[in-house]
């Protein structure tokens, strides 16, 4: 058998595997993400969609950070005139504020509901609606029933979604392809004049199936995510962390 073939094989048995787990092309939404640094984490390179992925955030102003960052997740990876359905019980998201991640707030529906509950049954039958690019869903947690139930209906959908949740001390098992934290930094001054800056965060990509962990200093510019010019100590070090379990 000559190496081509073997090396046909080998990528033919690894697509398989990717569309057993989840990770399924999509005709309608853009697959590089603007992740600059940050996509060779993917498995191919490529950002995982129609699939379930799921945010953890410690502190309440990491919780708008989580937005900020996932609005300009959003506003690379849904196709030009893509539908988002954000959906929470108890929302804090400032729609306008949405333009500053390059996520224009007339392409979001948001549905205010009343628990948990209906949060729950509201996300799963959105990801079931083809029509849509992307559900955002707010929760306060969630178990492996549910995020494998949320999994199922994505892969024949082709919907990709999207879980925010309060980090807790023991987190249970899901069945979401990857597991994110984003923490708040200070934003980059322009030109060293005072205000609001270019936006700023590390981003912990703690779990991805078939990919490689690690962390990130990134700044959103003219709409795509850069890495930081001057990541600290601490994102370094766990970087070179991340590379020695992976190696």
């Amino acid at each position: 058998m000559s190496r081509t073939s073997k090396a046909d094989i080998f990528a033919a048995l690894q697509s398989d595997i990717l569309r057993l787990q989840g990770f399924k092309p999509s005709s309608h939404i853009q697959v590089d993400a603007g992740l600059g640094p940050l996509i060779e984490a993917f498995p191919n390179a490529t950002f995982p969609l129609g699939a379930v992925h799921e945010f953890r955030f410690e502190k309440i102003e990491d919780s708008a950070a989580t937005n900020g960052f996932l609005s300009g997740l959003l506003s690379n990876v849904i196709a030009e005139h893509g539908t988002i359905l954000w959906i929470s019980a108890t929302r804090t998201l400032f729609p306008p504020a949405l333009k500053n991640y390059g996520l224009q707030p007339d392409r979001c529906i948001f549905i205010d509901l009343k628990n948990q509950k209906e949060v729950m049954w509201a996300m799963d039958e959105a990801l079931k609606c083809g029509a849509l690019s992307a559900v955002v869903g707010e929760v306060n947690e969630i178990d492996f029933t549910a995020s494998r139930r949320l999994q199922l209906a994505v892969e024949k959908s082709q919907v990709t979604g999207f879980i925010i949740l309060p980090e807790e001390k023991k987190i249970n098992t899901t069945a979401c392809v990857s597991r994110w934290k984003i923490t708040a930094l200070p934003s980059t001054t322009i030109d060293d004049l005072p205000g609001i800056g270019i936006p700023k965060w590390k981003v912990e990509l703690l779990r991805i199936r078939n990919g490689k962990p690690g962390v990130w200093e990134l700044e959103l510019r003219k709409g795509k995510f850069e890495q930081s010019i001057n990541p600290s100590a601490e994102t370094l070090k766990r970087n070179t962390e991340s590379i020695q379990q992976t190696a």
